[in-house]
């Protein structure tokens, strides 16, 4: 190429935006079809609308609701956030401030105390009772779903709120005329939980003025305290799991008759564990949630069956029970133990829970078991003989009252009735409570006494006109209830027809202060009268303390304080932390005066003016008492085997109309002891046994004592009584 000898071309670069002249080709035979450049259709520009300006009037607003909008929008989600995180941190921390289970079962702030009668059955319940934990698990399965299904059925699918539970009950309480959060709350069981724990907040007593104060507290229905309600019901949530929830509420949760949790309410109403319970008696129980006062069944029995049939059909709609299960049910409704259905003992058990310390009894922490002295078939059967006699033998709508006491001769009772009404807890007892005059109910005092003091039981005494100059009342005339007298009778006469004048020259004669000493000792403990009326009972006392007294004299003259608890021990210990043995105490008067007044008081029952409580085939002594305008009247004996005393009379010491001791009194004490001799043998009473014919027709062998103005019997009186006693001479 060097050396070809032609000048190279000069190198010049091609235009950039021109078009390059095309290149010559070489000649072809035949020529080409010229290729068709394929052609693009220009590129449409975007059509522009016209910008058209709103008006100020309306663009101005818009642009401020738009602002405003973004703002909130921006708030919101931001806010949110923020409030998450607060209920987290919220919900953490009641969480992690919560205890273990077993420290929330129970929430008791006082204790029970569970009573037993003679032959260790469970009679009666006091305080705050708990029968025991029962879990999710261990409690019958129907218990579980009946809560479940009464309850929250939305309760194993939420996490301790029910959104739809609470716009449910916002909705209904509008429609019902109330505030959104006023009547209906749409708890979720959570929730409810949560309110038994008071959110965590314990008990405390010296910030309270009472737990009911505390309870309110608890309860109220704030907006602020159910949005505190809503997050520890969450933290219950995420501390605990279902079953766990669910266990604490079956232990807290408040039954009825003092019965927190499904054990105790259990064993109060059915007499066995919450893990045998029925379909039926979880459904009662259930039913109780709502308003365990007025669905408990020992308020009413058909209220409490009615409100399970309810449960029965929410049981059933939400598949827990079969139709044949609910038809069962419903057939066959729960009903009360026999136990429960008694309500035995009602007056006796709250004065056993007075007798007792109060640290053991009414304000007890702990829970408690007495053992007492009632007997269940005598407590029938005198609420028997109570309700036979104003049934058949008072008058319609009559508003006069009665009580009864049978006791042992050691003072142990075996019943009480204190009122007409006996199915009662906490009401005015009136066998302990009631403080009467006790009329000629006294006079047996007296006459112990005189017989203590070697007067015989046909010793003379005289029946006349007699009258007492009172320093600072001036003279006083006793009369008998007839208002005729009988002349010289012997003690036993004066005693069989209860004349007045001769008990209270007995008294004058032994003495007043020896009388007041004797009666006292027999466990009279109220304020004896000063004056002669004394010997004709006008002082006042209780119906139980004068069945004591009597007791005293059937056991031959010792002093009696009638008790009703054997022992007390806390559950669970077999050890007692206090026992009673007896109730006797020191002798007031002597074994012979005592069989010589219940002699004495046997021929009262058969030819005086206790004839009425006459028993077939039983010995029985006893004495009628009559207080002045027959305010009060009282029969009061015994035989061999039982004390009983029966008063009458009105709560606002309206006068008997056409009642005396010996009348209806007297009619309450025979079918009373009637039916608690009802199985026993026949015992013969502790007493003297003088031939007939000297009961009849005494020969006297003293003279009458004389009554010094003074109003006791001169010394050598005394002395020669004494000695006639001692050498066998005189009356025997």
């Amino acid at each position: 190429m060097a050396g070809s000898g032609r000048k190279k071309p000069p190198l010049v670069a091609d235009k950039r935006y021109g078009k390059p002249k095309p290149a010559k080709k070489p000649a072809t035979k035949a020529a080409r079809k010229p290729t068709r450049k394929p052609t693009r259709k220009p590129a449409r520009k975007p059509s522009r609308k016209p910008n058209r300006k709103l008006p100020a009037l309306i663009a101005w607003p818009l642009a401020g609701i738009s602002w405003v909008l973004r703002l909130i929008w921006r708030f919101t989600w931001k806010g949110g956030v923020v409030v998450a995180l607060l209920l987290a941190m919220a919900v953490f921390y009641f969480s992690s401030t919560l205890p273990p289970l077993n420290e929330l079962l129970d929430g008791r702030a006082k204790g029970s105390v569970t009573m037993l009668d003679r032959n260790d059955a469970t009679f009666a319940w006091r305080g705050d009772r708990f029968g025991g934990i029962v879990t999710a698990d261990t409690v019958a399965p129907a218990v579980k779903n009946a809560v479940v299904a009464t309850e929250d059925k939305r309760f194993y699918r939420h996490f301790g709120l029910s959104p739809r539970g609470i716009a449910s009950a916002v909705r209904i309480n509008l429609s019902e005329g109330r505030g959104p959060l006023s009547g209906h709350g749409g708890s979720t069981l959570t929730q409810q939980v949560a309110k038994l724990l008071c959110l965590g907040v314990p008990y405390d007593p010296a910030a309270w003025d009472s737990e009911a104060a505390y309870e309110r507290d608890c309860r109220q229905g704030s907006l602020w305290r159910k949005l505190k309600e809503a997050v520890y019901a969450m933290a219950l949530e995420v501390k605990y799991s279902k079953d766990d929830i669910l266990t604490i509420y079956l232990n807290r949760a408040f039954l009825g008759s003092g019965s927190f949790g499904f054990e105790a309410a259990s064993q109060r109403y059915f007499g066995h564990s919450a893990a045998q319970a029925s379909v039926a008696e979880a459904a009662m129980m259930a039913g109780m949630l709502t308003a365990p006062t007025r669905f408990a069944p020992t308020n009413n029995l058909q209220r409490s069956q009615d409100r399970a049939e309810t449960v029965l059909k929410l049981m059933f709609e939400q598949g827990f029970i079969s139709a044949t299960d609910r038809a069962a049910a419903v057939a066959a409704p729960a009903t009360l133990s026999p136990a429960a259905q008694a309500r035995a003992g009602g007056y006796f058990a709250d004065w056993v829970m007075g007798e007792g310390p109060d640290f053991l009894t009414r304000d007890t922490t702990e829970d408690v078991i007495i053992r007492t002295t009632l007997d269940q078939d005598i407590q029938r059967a005198a609420e028997a003989a109570m309700k036979w006699v104003f049934e058949n033998k008072v008058r319609e709508g009559s508003k006069a009252q009665a009580a009864i006491v049978v006791m042992s001769a050691d003072g142990a009772v075996r019943a009480m009735v204190g009122g007409r009404q006996t199915k009662v807890t906490g009401a005015f007892n009136r066998a302990t409570q009631a403080k009467r005059q006790t009329g000629s109910a006294f006079k047996p005092f007296v006459y112990g006494v005189a017989l203590d003091l070697g007067y015989t039981w046909d010793s003379f005494i005289e029946d006349a006109p007699l009258t007492i100059n009172i320093p600072g009342s001036g003279p006083w005339s006793p009369r008998n209830y007839t208002g005729e007298y009988k002349g010289t009778v012997t003690l036993t006469e004066a005693l069989r027809h209860s004349l007045n004048t001769p008990a209270v020259r007995l008294s004058e004669a032994v003495g007043r202060e020896n009388v007041r000493t004797a009666a006292a000792s027999f466990g009279i403990e109220s304020d004896l009268a000063l004056g002669p009326a004394l010997a004709l009972g006008a002082s006042e006392s209780s119906l139980l303390e004068m069945t004591g007294a009597y007791a005293g004299i059937l056991n031959g003259g010792s002093s009696v304080t009638p008790y009703g608890l054997i022992d007390l021990r806390l559950m669970g210990d077999e050890a007692p932390l206090m026992t009673q043995s007896g109730g006797i105490g020191e002798r007031v008067i002597s074994p012979q005066a005592a069989e010589q007044l219940i002699f004495m008081m046997h021929d009262v029952v058969q030819n005086g003016t206790g004839q009425r409580a006459r028993l077939d085939g039983r010995e029985a002594a006893g004495k009628t008492g009559t207080t002045q305008a027959a305010r009060d009247a009282w029969f009061l004996g015994f035989t061999a085997d039982y004390v009983a005393g029966v008063w009458m009379g009105y709560d606002d010491n309206t006068p008997l109309k056409g009642v005396t001791g010996g009348g209806l009194p007297a009619d309450i004490w025979h079918e009373t002891m009637t039916r608690v001799h009802a199985d026993l043998p026949a015992t013969p009473l502790p007493m003297i046994r003088p031939a007939p014919d000297r009961i009849t027709t005494p020969a006297p062998q003293t003279a009458p004592r004389p009554v010094t103005p003074g109003g006791n019997i001169r010394g050598e009186d005394v002395i020669l009584d004494v000695l006639r006693s001692i050498l066998g001479l005189g009356n025997n």
